[in-house]
């Protein structure tokens, strides 16, 4: 879905609509953007930023408390709509799933039809936009998805997928955060073919078990299946420092903007968990973590982030400085979340 939580509080109040406003909290200490609509992001708006920085980029930004029990209503009248052409359907979130449509309802051969079929329903019935992806793999049809946004129709073909891939900017495959993006920059990988150059055992050495999955999906090689039962064990944000922080104050922010961030993607999901992890990386590689588990289920972000901090200042050990920091939730409360043969994509 395009700017879900957004589209939804324009659709539902005309006097937000063609404005710069924003899905989240209030609070310019706390608050934190939700889902920023298209015309905040023409002013660099984005998720996961706090309210104050995102008014600096905005000042006339409106800024609206979220309603996640309409969204989830909203989601779940969506989702039937994907039933109806099958079953493999695998939530992401609430704003995002995947479907394999190659043996479906309808019997329809063309995926092109169905994406075009889908979108048009979802436009009919609550009034807005999706955009589709589609190719012959999970990670091909995601990136094609998000390509063409808002209101967009990709597909990535098996015969174009090679020269897709090798033009694609490096940032946009998966596990390329902050760091791994500048570790790429000083090996001069911007696009895909350069990272095509490194054998799977260079890329291994350089980046570690995700070194083998950019080494097969820059090659369009992605077996995973849609799983309409997957189970999701956990939820965590890292951030590895591009150098290394040594102030305490600096350490406990970032463990607050973690925080944040694992809050948002667990009410997002509509997942609780019982248990908060954090992760500390010393300058010499050096890890500790700590955990606590509490009797009742949340995805408070207040409660996250006294949480995290609790733990990083319960840690026995001296903290001179850290290159990595993370948070996690675990012991989640809703962790729903043959090879198939080609279908032709429609053309």
């Amino acid at each position: 879905m395009d700017a879900f939580f957004a589209a939804v509080e324009q659709r539902d109040d005309p006097s937000l609509r063609g404005k710069p406003m924003a899905v989240g909290g209030h609070d310019k200490v706390r608050g934190v953007i939700a889902t920023a609509s298209y015309e905040a992001r023409r002013f660099r708006v984005s998720s996961a930023m706090s309210t104050r920085i995102a008014k600096k980029k905005c000042p006339r930004l409106i800024v609206v408390p979220p309603r996640f029990k309409v969204y989830k209503q909203i989601s779940q009248q969506i989702r039937d709509i994907f039933y109806e052409y099958t079953d493999l359907v695998e939530p992401l979130s609430l704003d995002e799933a995947y479907l394999d449509v190659t043996e479906n309802k309808k019997g329809i051969e063309s995926a092109i039809q169905i994406a075009k079929d889908i979108k048009a329903i979802i436009k009919a019935e609550t009034q807005l936009t999706a955009s589709a992806g589609i190719s012959y793999n999970k990670f091909l049809a995601k990136v094609a998805s998000d390509y063409h946004k808002p209101d967009g129709l990709t597909a990535i073909l098996p015969e174009n997928a090679q020269r897709f891939l090798d033009n694609l900017d490096i940032n946009t495959f998966h596990g390329v955060g902050k760091a791994t993006a500048k570790k790429m920059e000083r090996m001069k990988i911007s696009k895909g073919a350069d990272l095509k150059q490194y054998t799977r055992s260079e890329l291994g050495m350089h980046f570690g078990k995700m070194g083998t999955q950019f080494y097969d999906i820059v090659r369009g090689i992605d077996d995973r299946p849609v799983d309409p039962d997957r189970k999701r064990k956990s939820v965590s944000v890292e951030n590895t420092f591009r150098e290394d922080i040594s102030d305490r104050h600096d350490m406990i922010q970032e463990l607050k903007s973690l925080s944040v961030k694992v809050a948002e993607t667990l009410q997002k999901m509509e997942i609780k968990g019982r248990t908060v992890n954090i992760k500390v990386r010393l300058a010499d590689f050096t890890t500790f973590s700590k955990s606590k588990t509490f009797k009742e289920f949340s995805n408070d972000g207040a409660l996250l982030e006294t949480t995290a901090v609790e733990l990083f200042e319960q840690l026995e050990q001296e903290i001179p400085s850290v290159r990595l920091l993370g948070v996690g939730m675990s012991n989640l409360d809703n962790q729903d979340d043959p090879k198939s043969k080609q279908m032709d994509l429609g053309f």
